[in-house]
């Protein structure tokens, strides 16, 4: 009883060895689709695959299901890539779809596929290889048809982002059986010119349009491009082998003119920036210059011979000042003690004295002080506050 399996084990068993089977991994599968359904909520695909003796049941996820370039009907021969796997709740296996493809373009895909395998082994997409796009082009080659509509959205693009720049077209059949050849000569001219990047487009087409961006020769050339190459092939959903050999990717000829080259309003606005900035750095400059201009004027003003000279008239006018003002002072002081000497002078003179009534009695020119310096018969003088009288003395009395 211990080996009695449940169901689900033995369709979770069945599902691992389905998974362990490289064989049953990513396999072009070719039939035709019968009782297919969109499902409208969720985006899957889910069909029935069929040839002329079997079938098998298929499922096609919404993420992968998006990216169909056409709309799958009943009865429509396709090719798929899927893996094989159980779905475990049925017990049934089932083609898991991750691409499709009208079967009429089966062997162009397939080859793309096996080519795509072979150059990134050989590591023709590696990033290392991929060459830096210049931030400022001169001169930019357009490898495409001269008479494609491709051409002139680029050159309107160009002319109105970033008319400063020139333009070479090098024309180049990119269409049919001499399109490979073709394109790769225009770019060994290109190698030959002085652009600085170059741009290989064209417009939208079916797979087999493209076919000549598929071609080995042309990526080969691709990689050996000695300037940075812009790949622009078809529309945004297409994708070629020159897109992962070149130095960068557009999805259209419109989008690469705009990778090519900047805007110039953006690059206005820029230069605006740089010019505000530069005047703000020459404005601090030239003040901080003559801030120091004016310290060495200082110095230079307090160490030469003029300074100097200035300097010391400056403190001799000082002393000048300050010499004139003590003399002043002095000269004030002594008048005023001048001044309060002569008014005790004037307190002091004997003729204030004689106004008042006195006389000075003088006999041979001295001042007769004691009535012993006098004898009878002596000449006097008195003199009076307002004259003088001449006498006799004729008798003394004490």
């Amino acid at each position: 009883m211990n080996n009695i399996l449940t169901v689900s084990q033995i369709n979770k068993y069945i599902s691992f060895k389905f998974r362990d089977d490289i064989n049953l991994k990513n396999k072009l599968i070719k039939g035709e689709i019968s009782n297919f359904t969109h499902h409208l909520k969720t985006g899957h695909f889910y069909f029935t695959l069929k040839d002329n003796e079997s079938s098998i049941k298929a499922v096609m996820f919404a993420d992968f299901a998006k990216a169909v370039k056409f709309r799958p009907e009943n009865g429509m021969e396709v090719i798929v890539m899927a893996n094989v796997q159980v779905f475990e709740r049925d017990g049934i296996y089932q083609l898991y779809v991750y691409d499709m493809y009208p079967s009429g373009v089966g062997a162009l895909y397939l080859a793309f596929e096996q080519l795509k395998e072979k150059l990134f082994k050989e590591g023709l997409f590696d990033a290392a290889h991929k060459l830096p796009l210049p931030k400022y082009p001169k001169k930019i080659g357009i490898i495409t048809a001269k008479t494609g509509a491709a051409l002139q959205d680029m050159l309107n693009i160009i002319s109105r982002r970033y008319p400063v720049c020139e333009v070479l077209l090098i024309p180049a059949t990119v269409q049919g059986e001499n399109a490979p050849a073709s394109i790769c000569q225009a770019i060994y001219s290109a190698m030959e010119t002085d652009c600085d990047l170059l741009i290989l487009g064209r417009g939208g087409g079916s797979f087999e349009d493209l076919s000549a961006f598929n071609s080995e020769q042309v990526a080969r050339a691709a990689y050996e491009c000695t300037i940075p190459l812009i790949s622009a092939v078809g529309h945004e959903t297409d994708v070629t082998i020159v897109d992962f050999v070149a130095d960068l990717r557009a999805p259209t000829p419109s989008a690469a003119a705009e990778l090519a080259v900047p805007d110039k309003n953006f690059i206005y606005g820029l230069l605006n920036g740089y010019l505000e900035r530069l005047e703000k750095s020459m404005v601090n400059l030239i003040n901080a210059k003559e801030k120091r201009l004016d310290s060495y004027a200082l110095k230079f003003a307090a160490l030469s011979p003029q300074g100097k000279f200035e300097r010391s008239c400056e403190r001799l006018e000082d002393v000048r000042e300050r010499l004139e003002k003590a003399i002043l002072k002095i000269i004030a002081e002594n008048k005023t003690a001048v001044e309060k000497n002569l008014e005790k002078l004037e307190a002091l003179n004997p003729l204030n004295v004689l106004s008042r009534g006195y006389a000075l009695v003088y006999a041979k020119e001295r001042p007769v002080g004691s009535i012993t310096n006098l004898d009878c018969g002596d000449e006097i003088k008195i003199k009076f506050s307002n004259g003088e009288a001449v006498a006799v003395i004729k008798e003394i009395k004490s």
